[in-house]
């Protein structure tokens, strides 16, 4: 089983950067292209006026220590070197202001191929993830993208352009001695942060994995808060959690004592190239070929310099985390669709609604669930299909909506193979009402709306009033704006089932599948839930998935499927006279329930 949670970057750097690429640099979006020049043009000039700055301060200095020390020079002098930080400000916010645009519309670009990708993955790979991990996946990557994009573009990029610029000013004007000093200090602060941080590394994914693992457990007890509390298990619960949070706690002091070991070297690093610099400028000075203010200026270069440093450590440690959050996102991205429109598939053209399904052959990789099953439904029937639980029923409604394909055969709709078909037509041409009808955490109009958007109050509102759920909406106090809770929890189950009626019937599909849509309520609210769905079934295509048999006795046709194969079918009555396995199942239902009947009596 595929996790969240088991997901390691797969790829390197570079090629996690290459695909990040093309949301940064768009082919089809010129005006943004032309952002991202002019930014990278106005960190050009920053770079620019903060190297004016230095030698400014030392002209200054020098003014102020010779004989013909006077207030004008001075003031043109401090002046100009005003005039420099302030344009050197001035450019890094327009580089901010210029780089914004180019940079939210990658991350919102990435974020919703991301979120439709997820969409457009198969029902296997949802089963196969858990929500909270997969969620934690996707927040980290996205907010990867903004963090890299913020780093590369306002610190490493303007750090490396100022290290070329600054080292290439003190060979020209003072000493290759300054420059070969300042750059050995780089490169082995750089080859010493790479080294530390590429071995703490793993201490940031052990984090993460903790991480992943506590928000899915979190999320995971709360979605199913009242079976905590059935079973008492508060205790318990919070044990497991703090399990993970340990695991987590463990990771993260590794992970912050080893930043010690790193912040120390890197301070030792720069505090010697600073001390062999500063004192090559110092015996300039006292032999005379350097004056007071060069000293200022060599100085001045090189906190310029090694300041960014400092920071720059952390950056590359937050640069590598992001680039794995990103390649953990990405990974989501490589993952194939199991389902998928072929090039050019035309629209399915519904008519009438008649299906049939020829020889379908279907596992989900543990064997056959459907073992050569061939049926027919006629445009307008109403068509049952029951058997034991695990016969494969509702796969046969999974198969039909292409939630999956078959893995042989071949399922038609009015004559049209649906797999040669777009998808989100074949779905918009059928009604589904599942036995567990999760609604959003939203109101009861957007939870029926979602059946037709565009739907307008009225429609919304007859729709409601065939699923007779229209004279409780209007008990309520907030009618149709109260809000229905997390999954629908505060709604019972038969106010779930007629809300999904609703938008079944506001969708006006050609064909409506029941896949057990009455088998969690109770025998009084499985009659009224009936009579809401013998309204949606009398002008269209009706499959029904059921366990009760005293709920499918009027259909017009009837297939008993066992192991994965239809072994019977026909008219309630005629089943009943084979004294097969429908015989068998009526049998035993009706005894359980004159059990239940004489238990309650």
């Amino acid at each position: 089983m595929s996790s969240a949670n088991s997901a390691v970057p797969t790829r390197s750097t570079f090629a996690t950067l290459a695909t990040f690429w093309p949301y940064l640099w768009p082919s089809n979006d010129t005006i943004l292209r032309r952002r991202a020049i002019i930014a990278l043009f106005l960190l050009f000039l920053q770079q620019i006026t903060a190297l004016a700055v230095a030698p400014l301060l030392g002209k200054a200095v020098d003014v102020v220590g010779s004989s013909t020390f006077g207030m004008g020079l001075l003031a043109t002098v401090i002046g100009g070197f005003v005039v420099a930080r302030l344009l050197q400000q001035i450019f890094d916010e327009l580089k901010h202001y210029v780089f914004a645009r180019v940079a939210q519309r990658a991350i919102r670009s990435l974020a919703l191929k991301t979120f439709r990708h997820l969409h457009a993955l198969s029902l296997r790979f949802h089963l196969d993830r858990q929500t909270g991990g997969l969620s934690r996946v996707v927040e980290r990557g996205v907010k990867s993208i903004e963090l890299l994009l913020t780093f590369a573009a306002f610190h490493i990029f303007p750090t490396l352009l100022g290290i070329v610029l600054v080292c290439g000013v003190l060979w020209w004007k003072f000493d290759w001695r300054f420059a070969l000093v300042s750059f050995v200090t780089l490169i082995g602060y750089a080859i010493y942060t790479i080294w530390i941080t590429e071995w703490r590394l793993k201490f940031r994914r052990r984090m993460n994995a903790a991480d992943e693992k506590a928000n899915t457990r979190a999320i995971d007890s709360l979605l199913n808060y009242e079976t905590v509390k059935y079973f008492g298990a508060e205790e318990k619960e919070a044990t497991r959690y703090e399990k993970t949070l340990r695991v987590y706690e463990d990771a993260a002091i590794k992970n912050r004592t080893s930043l010690s070991l790193l912040n120390i070297g890197q301070g030792l690093l720069i505090a010697c190239g600073l001390f062999v610099v500063m004192m090559l400028a110092g015996i300039g000075v006292a032999e005379e070929r350097y004056t007071p203010g060069d000293f200022v200026v060599v100085y001045s270069y090189i906190l310029q310099l090694y300041l960014p440093l400092n920071f720059l450590g952390s950056v590359y440690r937050e640069i590598r985390q992001a680039v794995t959050d990103m390649d953990r996102m990405f990974s989501l991205l490589d993952e194939k669709q199991e389902v998928f429109d072929l090039p050019g598939a035309p629209a399915f053209i519904p008519a009438g609604g008649a299906i049939e399904f020829r020889n379908v052959r279907f596992g989900y990789g543990r064997g056959d669930v459907l073992n050569g099953v061939s049926f027919t439904v006629a445009a307008g029937n109403k068509v049952a299909i029951v058997g034991p639980s695990g016969s494969g029923k509702s796969t046969i409604a999974r198969l039909l909506f292409r939630f999956y394909d078959p893995q042989n055969g071949t399922i038609l709709i009015d004559d049209q193979d649906i797999r040669l078909c777009r998808q989100d037509s074949v779905r918009a041409a059928i009604g589904v009402v599942p036995q567990d009808s999760v609604l959003f955490n939203d109101t009861l109009l957007h939870n029926i709306r979602y059946g037709h958007f565009q739907a307008s109050s009225e429609n919304i509102s007859r729709a409601a009033q065939q699923a007779a759920i229209d004279t409780f909406i209007n008990t309520l106090p907030e009618g149709y704006d109260t809000i229905v809770g997390e999954r629908g929890l505060k709604l019972s189950g038969g106010e779930k089932q007629r809300v999904a009626i609703a938008r079944a019937i506001l969708k006006n599909p050609v064909i409506c599948v029941f896949d057990e849509a009455t088998s969690a309520l109770d025998s009084l609210t499985e009659k009224s839930i009936q009579q809401a769905m013998s309204t949606v079934s009398s002008t269209r295509t009706t499959l029904v998935i059921a366990h009760r048999l005293s709920t499918v006795a009027d259909a017009d046709e009837i297939f008993v499927l066992s192991a994965g194969q239809i072994i019977e079918h026909g008219q309630h009555e005629q089943l009943l006279a084979q004294n097969g396995l429908y015989t068998a199942m009526w049998q035993q239902q009706r005894d359980d329930s004159e059990l239940q009947h004489n238990k309650d009596i």
